[in-house]
């Protein structure tokens, strides 16, 4: 339908933002790994996805296995206790079972994902193997799996088999059915799943074969042959599900505004500017990394209170006492009234944030006023990017946290959280990797953040004086653990050709120092 590709941090963002949704849990972090199946860590808070283009389909068909999927690993955060390992029969047969039951309480709270859950079965089945090429009694739990999950088999077993199959699928169905009603968790399913081992005489550590929907990624279906499949599925899971017409699962129009949504801020994304990447600018990993610790919501939110009060002219009071306001006298002798004046902030800034070892000790807090920073820069509509720099592989490294033609996102924060404080402060080479940056897009603004003198003082004054060159007003601050080492940071600043150097001892003034840096412009 689509060739445009996703990037994976687009896929990141809305990849958290639902499993968090579902799961309501806010601490849940998401990673794509080409090399294994999708999994949840619970322990870890952890989901792990297989990218889109290792799935079965077109892209929009795959787009929809992988939100279908992630619903399933938000309930299973929301409804296991825990996810035993596929690898062996016992787990394999608990977390099938499961999968039903988790399905069943999902449904109920997300009454909108039946057509997304019966469409993504379809796929299952699609990419379950044929019970011919599964050998030994691998195949009599596959059976169970294929008979239990979609009612129906690919393929042919042995009768004597096939009655077993039925027999322990009924038994589980039977099983999963009173923990639901009953209200049992995962800990009472596991306890009846060698009852299952039993009725399919097999051995519960029996291996199972791995079966992953990317082993033919890249395998198209006319939508003939979908269809098939589709109205199979519906039929098979009509007492489940009611009636779902085979057609209205098959073109996903609930989904599809959001995945276009997706695909045009992507082809935004990809005809904006220079490639970081290709002017030596890294981009950290979105992945994988909890952005939450980082969000200090008191900071953060009485800056926007303060900053609110800022941009109208206005000042809110609460008071439990005061005299009586006639506002028609009042009016006659006061016109107008009141006059509703916005201030605003024009000024185009790039921030770049030292990640020294030195800033190690504080960097969480550093990282809090920093993101409190940006909160309030993309309130009050400020164009900003922000930049880090720190040392990996004894190599400096520049990285993009946040280009100026995006607004500021959850992935912008998780790339903040990722960066590691490692290194000295080699400032004139991270001059010289973001330079073509900045002529490019030549802010009214350079503000650099550094708790540190830099390397090379006659690299850093040359850079300046070319930066000042291109019209840009360069700015420092200069961070220390009290007053007096702030100041002399600020001060050793100012002899490298700053037009302006600042002295901040509290990390949480450096939002206030910065908004007031911008509205002296």
């Amino acid at each position: 339908m689509h060739s445009l590709q996703l990037r994976n941090e687009t896929l990141v963002e809305i990849a958290t933002f639902l499993v968090r949704r579902w799961s309501e849990k806010e601490n849940v972090t998401v990673e794509f790994s080409d090399k294994m199946e999708t999994k949840t860590r619970l322990k870890e808070n952890k989901v792990t996805l297989a990218p889109l283009e290792k799935r079965i389909g077109k892209d929009f068909e795959r787009y929809r296995q992988f939100r279908t999927e992630l619903w399933y690993e938000a309930m299973r955060i929301r409804f296991c206790k825990k996810i035993l390992s596929n690898d062996h029969a016992f787990g394999f047969i608990l977390n099938a079972m499961e999968t039903r039951r988790i399905e069943h309480l999902g449904r109920k709270i997300w009454r909108g994902m039946d057509e997304e859950i019966i469409f993504n079965y379809a796929f299952m089945l699609i990419s379950r193997p044929q019970l011919h090429t599964v050998y030994g009694k691998a195949r009599i739990v596959e059976a169970f799996y294929q008979y239990f999950m979609f009612g129906a088999l690919k393929g042919e077993i042995q009768s004597s088999h096939f009655e077993r199959v039925k027999k322990a699928a009924s038994f589980a169905e039977k099983i999963v059915n009173e923990s639901i009603e009953k209200s049992h968790d995962t800990e009472w399913l596991e306890k009846r799943v060698s009852e299952i081992i039993r009725v399919l005489d097999i051995d519960s550590l029996l291996t199972i074969p791995v079966s992953l929907p990317f082993m033919r990624a890249g395998m198209a279906l006319s939508e003939e042959e979908l269809l098939k499949f589709l109205t199979v599925v519906s039929k098979n899971k009509e007492g489940e599900f009611g009636k779902i017409d085979p057609s209205a699962a098959l073109s996903g129009d609930n989904v599809f505004k959001e995945y276009k949504v997706l695909l045009d801020e992507n082809k935004k994304i990809d005809n904006k500017g220079l490639s970081p990447e290709s002017i030596g600018v890294q981009v950290p990993a979105a992945s994988n990394v909890d952005e939450t610790v980082i969000y200090d919501i008191d900071l953060i939110n009485s800056l926007k209170i303060k900053f609110k009060e800022w941009r109208s002219g206005w000042k809110e009071q609460h008071m439990k006492s005061g005299e009586e306001f006639d506002e028609e006298n009042y009016i006659d002798g006061h016109e107008p009234f009141f006059a509703d004046i916005r201030r605003s902030i024009k000024t185009k800034i790039v921030i770049l944030l030292d990640h020294s070892s030195s800033i190690a000790s504080d960097a969480l807090e550093y990282k809090k006023a920093t993101l409190a920073l940006c909160e309030v820069l993309a309130y009050l509509k400020v164009k900003f990017a922000v930049y880090a720099f720190s040392t990996q592989n004894r190599a400096v490294v520049c990285w993009l946290v946040k280009p100026d033609n995006v607004k500021w996102n959850s992935v912008s924060a998780k790339r903040l959280a990722r960066i590691v404080a490692n290194g000295s402060t080699p400032l004139a080479e991270v001059y010289g990797k973001m330079f073509p940056i900045l002529q490019s897009k030549r802010p009214d603004i350079f503000l650099t953040l550094t708790d540190g003198e830099p390397s090379d003082p006659n690299a850093v004054r040359s850079m300046t004086k070319s930066l000042k060159g291109l019209g840009i007003r360069m700015v420092a601050m200069g961070l220390g653990p009290n007053t007096v080492r702030a100041t002399t940071i600020a001060n050793n600043l100012r002899h490298l050709g700053y037009e302006k150097t600042l002295a901040v001892s509290r990390l949480n003034d450096i939002p206030r120092k910065v908004i007031g840096i911008l509205d002296q412009r």
